[in-house]
């Protein structure tokens, strides 16, 4: 029977490092397990992208933990089973972090998930950790029923018989929230979309005007990007999340920022400008993976609070898709998430044609 080990593992020097196998190898679990549950590789990692979140742990921690074939000495990425991921928050948020778990279909059923679920909280736990969160996804919400369990918000339902909703709830992980997968095809029609940025523009009046970035944030734009960064901590739903207001300011807009584009990734940032004050009140966000020119990442969409009520996020978000039309037209697929009840935003992505295509359950555990 082969026989495994789980390992931590070492930070490479560079990908092509002779202990940078073992990096390799978690980068091809993780895609095997994204794949074997949405069928695609749109949301596939790369080896440059954790090459740098291991490099730079300037904001967090991000132990990595792999279970290893022990059959052979060869640095061979295949001999990784299975892996286990930590984020653990240095500047906010220092009483929990993230876990992100899975092992290859193919080795399942062998107590390798169990122990790197054993490890990752032991080693949570050293770092003075007290609760962890992670998620579990599917690429279809279950219908009503017995098998479907549902978060305590009322909102979502996510498949009891899942393999990864069986592990979490056997392990006394708690069920807070289920987001929903939103995925847009496109092309749209322009007319539409046109129609749709006119309204919300006509809504939001000559108060507010919608400014457009690639990459980077612009030096005069940085520190009212992190102001906006603290309310997105806030003010998107966390149902029962034992989460609190994280901390930016404009050295971490620039990191974060940085290390994007230094993994080969861009970005495309649409945010809009109260005119009377000269500040951003609201912003949306995309990342372009490097991996494929189809597909995009929508990331955080904000409206400061105070100025909602005046059709921004669908100004933001028209402006943006536009933009994207026009700079990436071989872009077919755009995904996002968002809270089950975050209705207002939802509403939102269901008018500009985004449909249902699955979501995650998000859970927390006491350590």
């Amino acid at each position: 029977m082969t026989t495994w080990s789980i390992r931590e593992l070492p930070v490479p020097a560079s990908l092509d490092a002779p202990d940078a196998w073992l990096l390799h190898g978690m980068v091809a679990a993780q895609n095997a397990t994204t794949r074997a549950v949405w069928g695609t590789d749109d949301f596939a990692t790369t080896p440059r992208r954790a090459l740098s979140q291991v490099q730079h742990q300037e904001y967090a921690l991000r132990p990595r933990l792999v279970a290893v074939d022990d059959s052979t000495d060869a640095a061979d990425p295949d001999r990784v089973l299975g892996f286990a991921r930590l984020e653990l928050p240095l500047a906010d948020n220092t009483h929990t972090g993230w876990l992100d778990l899975g092992v290859r279909v193919e080795h399942r059923g062998r107590g390798i998930g169990d122990a790197l679920h054993t490890a990752a909280c032991e080693a949570a736990r050293a770092a003075g950790r007290t609760r962890l969160l992670a998620e579990t996804e599917q690429a279809v919400e279950p219908a009503p029923g017995p098998d479907a369990l549902g978060a305590p918000t009322g909102e979502g339902l996510i498949s009891r018989t899942d393999p990864s909703v069986r592990f979490a709830l056997a392990r006394g992980w708690d069920l807070e929230q289920v987001a929903r997968h939103s995925r847009l095809t496109l092309p749209v029609d322009a007319a539409t979309l046109e129609e749709h940025r006119a309204r919300a523009a006509a809504a939001a009046g000559p108060d507010y005007r919608p400014v457009t970035w690639v990459d980077a944030t612009p030096d005069d734009r940085v520190e009212q990007m992190a102001d906006l960064y603290v309310r997105m901590s806030t003010d998107e739903p966390t149902a029962g999340l034992d989460v609190e207001e994280e901390v930016w300011d404009a050295a971490r807009v620039r990191d974060e920022d940085a290390e994007a584009l230094g993994r080969g990734e861009h970005l495309l940032t649409t945010a809009v400008e109260h005119v009377p004050t000269g500040r951003l009140v609201a912003y949306s966000a995309f990342m372009v993976p490097p991996h494929t020119d189809e597909f995009v990442w929508q990331e955080d969409t904000l409206v400061a609070h105070e100025h909602r009520g005046h059709r921004l996020g669908m100004l933001v978000k028209t402006v943006q898709l536009q933009t994207l039309l026009a700079q990436r037209p071989s872009v077919r697929r755009i995904s996002t998430w968002n809270a089950e009840e975050n209705r207002w935003m939802l509403a939102i992505n269901v008018a500009l044609g985004f449909r249902p295509a699955g979501g995650c359950g998000v859970w927390q555990r006491s350590l």
